[in-house]
């Protein structure tokens, strides 16, 4: 892949006039509808569809605009395009051979203003590049899933429309909030349901096999190197996404148990009063 500097800022360019003006168009991609006729959610992601040419231009150049720190092997982001101009083509050939295996993970402690710390686990920038292109290919076959209600970390909605929601629920009448906090949620994420969940959309095992490694990624911090069989980094492009799928089932689940608390609300209060008139 020969890196254009024009070229891909000219992608990310017509990919954002694209999502601004149409609801269905996800990192420059149709969500809604296929060529087939069919929508993402029925077809299949490939390797091949990832490492595109037009989608690795659109992911260099967002991974230039997030700039970030370098990882472990302290290549960073202004020495990424001469990088891969050299080696491209080799990593290019273990991506489609199903070989690649990502760099160990750096890990980074950030201070939260409560004391506590929040632990990034920052991926080298070649890394950030591939997981960015899974992440913008992978979108348009999840995105059309995900739940009505959720907000976070996706294409074309933020936190307020999420307030806008909430004001819309509170001048309907409604006046009960729950707040929910998943504990440690990152470090605790089970590599096999989340797999099994990707499973349903990613048929190519090259593709699967390569975000199982990056699940499974080793920590590198000033002690050592840390081995995982469970959690996930936060740090990487691909993250988000991959959260968002795994709690899509937990966010549709609640949806069904506030309907259900409604039509019991409904429902009871009125046979109440039919059975106090017999």
């Amino acid at each position: 892949m020969l890196i254009d500097d024009a070229q891909a800022q000219a992608a990310v360019a017509m990919n954002r006039a694209s999502e601004q003006n149409s609801p269905v168009l996800a990192h420059g991609v149709e969500i809604n509808t296929a060529a087939s006729g069919r929508t993402k959610a029925e077809m299949s992601l490939t390797m091949d569809a990832v490492i595109s040419r037009e989608n690795l231009m659109l992911a260099y150049q967002r991974v230039v605009e997030n700039k970030g720190a370098a990882g472990v092997d302290n290549l960073n982001v202004p020495e990424l395009k001469p990088w891969l101009k050299q080696h491209w083509p080799s990593v290019k050939s273990t991506l489609t051979a199903g070989s690649y295996l990502p760099r160990a993970i750096r890990k980074v402690d950030i201070p939260k203003p409560n004391g506590d710390v929040r632990t990034l686990g920052i991926p080298t920038v070649v890394d950030r590049l591939i997981q960015q292109a899974i992440a913008q290919a992978l979108t348009p076959y999840v995105e059309p899933t995900f739940s009505n209600s959720s907000y976070g970390f996706r294409p074309n909605r933020n936190a307020w429309q999420a307030v806008r929601q909430a004001q819309q629920f509170i001048n309907s009448g409604k006046r009960w909030v729950v707040d929910m906090d998943l504990e440690k949620f990152f470090d605790r994420v089970d590599h096999d349901i989340l797999m099994s969940r990707l499973s349903r959309v990613i048929k190519d095992e090259r593709l699967l096999k390569l975000i199982r490694r990056y699940l499974e990624a080793e920590i590198v911090d000033g002690k050592g190197v840390i081995k995982r069989d469970k959690g996930m980094p936060q740090g990487g492009p691909l993250s988000p996404l991959l959260s968002n799928i795994l709690l899509d089932e937990l966010d549709k689940a609640q949806t069904a148990l506030l309907i259900l608390a409604t039509m019991e609300a409904t429902f009871y209060p009125s046979q109440k009063a039919d059975e106090s008139r017999t």
